[in-house]
């Protein structure tokens, strides 16, 4: 198949550092030019991709100080993948609702995926707008607030599966990934250790906007016995890091639609303690890949008395059969043959 993947151009694809969505936009990519499908990636140009690259900025805007209004390029991007949309069997965005208006409006078959959160009232809106515009949801959690959307199926996200593996290192910490963000909630991550009198590293971006929380949460617990705080980190370092943690803490305060470093630490092997919020109960099997708690005292109890009890292999194991990229990309082609079967036959000028 002819497929284009439209990816945001905040980060590239992948992303150096953190970026979920970009992240999974090259797994996803990736795989559908292994399985032998002709694949256009329109993104930033300093992705790498062994897909046709089309380049829409120069570099990831994150990392571009004189850009200023990052929707106009997205605009931009949207228009030139328009003119050229009959190149394609199917275009796969994820920029959000941006594409709904535009793409609705011309025959080319196209679905989005979701990667964010949908519960702010104002979703409500662009739904109501848009009732039929194809959209897959990344857990069943994430669908909840929009019933009247047009949800063509759930794919939970999947890495490559040698991508991260467990390593042969064993540490007496629990491990926090992330976001520095009051949603991650790591200033719980730590009271959690803390309640459990073992060390916790914390591996995790600081964005400008969550500087202010960082500063005045954050800073002055890491100055508590055994809290270090190691700033982000790489996928090359995330095997190590994941490995040699007891289990990776994710108290998460709101309705995550996904949360990839779940799947992360179980690709090493390492069990997840979280909070049962958003997609939480359908990535972590309580008792298998890890615990799932109601709040910091019942966290702590669960790793003193049943953290041990968990198998590192058999996580692994249920990482290979349900989290692979190869999984993900095989039921997005579902979805992209169903579309290209349904098509409305195209209108053609003839002249005479």
């Amino acid at each position: 198949m002819r497929i284009a993947q439209i990816a945001p151009l905040t980060e590239a694809i992948p992303p150096k550092l953190y970026g979920g969505t970009e992240r999974v936009v090259s797994w996803l990519t990736e795989e559908l030019v292994e399985l032998g499908h002709d694949v256009t990636l329109f993104a930033s140009g300093d992705s790498l991709t062994k897909a046709k690259l089309e380049p829409m900025w120069p570099q990831a805007l994150r990392l571009d100080g004189a850009v200023r209004d990052p929707v106009a390029l997205h605009m931009a991007m949207l228009e030139h993948v328009r003119q050229r949309a009959d190149e394609f069997d199917v275009l796969h965005f994820h920029l959000d609702y941006y594409p709904f208006s535009l793409f609705s409006r011309q025959s080319a078959p196209f679905v989005t995926t979701l990667h964010g959160r949908l519960d702010l009232p104002e979703h409500q809106a662009v739904f109501d707008a848009f009732p039929s515009v194809p959209v897959i949801s990344i857990s069943h959690s994430q669908r909840k607030p929009l019933p009247q959307a047009h949800w063509v199926k759930t794919i939970h996200h999947g890495l490559p599966e040698n991508l991260l593996t467990p390593r042969p290192v064993k540490g007496d910490y629990l491990a926090f990934l992330g976001r520095m963000a009051p949603e991650k909630a790591p200033d719980q991550a730590i009271r959690i250790a803390v309640r459990c009198k073992m060390p916790l590293k914390l591996a995790a971006k600081v964005d400008p906007v969550d500087r202010a929380y960082f500063e005045h949460e954050i800073e002055p617990m890491l100055k508590l016995p055994g809290i270090e705080f190691i700033g982000e980190i790489s996928d090359r370092e995330k095997s190590g890091f994941l490995s040699g943690a007891r289990a990776l803490l994710m108290p998460i305060d709101w309705p995550e639609p996904f949360g990839l470093v779940m799947i992360e630490a179980m690709a090493c092997g390492t069990p997840v303690v979280a909070y049962g919020s958003g997609s939480v109960p359908e990535i972590v099997e309580d008792g298998l890949t890890g615990l799932i708690v109601k709040n910091e005292v019942e966290a702590a109890d669960a790793i003193r008395d049943r953290l041990d009890l968990l198998s590192r292999q058999k996580i692994r194991a249920r990482f290979e059969e349900r989290f692979t990229a190869r999984r993900m990309a095989e039921e997005y082609l579902e979805i992209y043959r169903g579309l290209v079967t349904n098509e409305v036959p195209r209108l053609r000028l003839v002249k005479a």
